[in-house]
C-alpha cells in the first residue's frame, strides 16, 4: 500500500473524491470547495498520478487498498466516496470489499463493464512530447493539439506537466505504467453485490453508460439510482459543474 497525497477542505462528515485516469486532485478543487460547505472533503491523488508515489503495480485491488489505508490513517467513518471514471471503478471495488466503511457512493460516468481501448490518440500525443527538448508549456500545447483537438481534454492533460528543474518539464503521472496496465484499467468490475446506496451520474453525450448497461449495474448495485446530466460528456463535472453539484448533493443529503 502507498501513502497517498490528498488535499483537504472543510469540516464535518467525510467526503472522499477519486479522480480519473490521467487526472489528479487538482481537477476537483473548485467542486471540492463547494462540497466543503457541507462536508470534510479529501481530494486524493491515486497512485501513479499527481503528487502520490509511483508504483509498477496499477491494479484496482492495489488502488482500493491505498484508499483503505488512507481512510484508516485519517480515522474516517461513514464515508461518502465519489469517483470519476477510473476513480469510479476504484470506488466500486471499495464498496464491494469494504461496505462497512461507507455511507454512500457517487459514481461519475463509469459503468461496471469492460471497455475497449480508446486512449490511443491521447497516448500518441503524450509520446510526441519529447520533454527533454521542450522549454515552454506553450510548445507542449502546440504539439499536443495535433493529437488532441478538444481544448478541455488538452488542458486536462497539460495539468500533469510540471517544472522538475529550471527549463525542464516532467510528467506527474507515470505514463509507462499507465499505458502498460491499460487492460487492467479498462477491465470489468467483479460480479459481486454491494448494497451501499449509490448514485450513478452519466453524461448524456457520453457512451460510458448506455441504456443496455443498466441491468448489469443494478445487478451489482441493487440500491442504485442513475441520473443523466444534460449537455455533458465524460467530463460531466467539468462541463456542467452546477448540475453535477446539485445532483450529487441532492443524493448525499437524502
Amino acid at each position: 500500500m502507498l501513502e497517498l497525497h490528498a488535499r483537504e477542505y472543510g469540516e464535518g462528515k467525510p467526503l472522499v473524491i477519486l479522480h480519473g485516469l490521467f487526472g489528479s486532485s487538482d481537477n476537483w478543487q473548485s467542486l471540492a470547495q463547494r462540497f466543503a460547505a457541507f462536508y470534510r472533503v479529501f481530494c486524493i491523488d491515486l497512485r501513479n498520478h499527481g503528487r502520490s508515489p509511483w508504483s509498477e503495480e496499477h491494479r484496482y485491488e492495489a488502488m482500493m487498498d491505498d484508499v483503505y489505508a488512507f481512510i484508516e490513517e485519517q480515522q474516517l467513518t461513514d464515508v461518502i466516496l465519489l469517483g470519476h471514471s477510473m476513480g469510479g471503478k476504484v470506488a466500486m471495488h471499495f464498496a464491494q470489499n469494504y461496505p462497512h466503511m461507507l455511507n454512500k457512493l457517487v459514481i461519475a460516468d463509469m459503468g461496471v463493464k469492460a471497455y475497449p481501448m480508446h486512449h490511443q490518440q491521447i497516448l500518441a500525443g503524450i509520446h510526441a512530447l519529447h520533454l527533454d527538448s521542450i522549454s515552454a508549456r506553450s510548445e507542449a500545447e502546440s504539439i499536443l493539439k495535433t493529437y488532441v483537438e478538444n481544448d478541455g481534454i488538452r488542458q486536462f492533460l497539460l495539468k500533469n506537466l510540471y517544472w522538475i528543474e529550471k527549463g525542464k518539464l516532467a510528467w506527474r503521472m507515470n505514463v509507462a505504467v499507465l499505458e502498460r496496465e491499460m487492460p487492467n484499467i479498462l477491465a470489468a468490475l467483479p460480479e459481486k453485490e454491494s448494497w451501499t446506496p449509490t448514485l450513478f451520474l452519466r453524461g448524456v453525450l457520453s457512451n460510458y453508460i448506455l441504456p443496455e448497461d443498466l441491468d448489469e449495474i443494478e445487478a451489482r448495485f441493487p440500491d442504485a439510482s442513475i441520473e443523466t446530466i444534460p449537455n455533458a460528456g465524460h467530463w460531466l463535472h467539468a462541463e456542467q459543474p452546477d448540475l453535477f453539484f446539485d445532483a450529487a448533493m441532492g443524493f448525499c443529503l437524502r
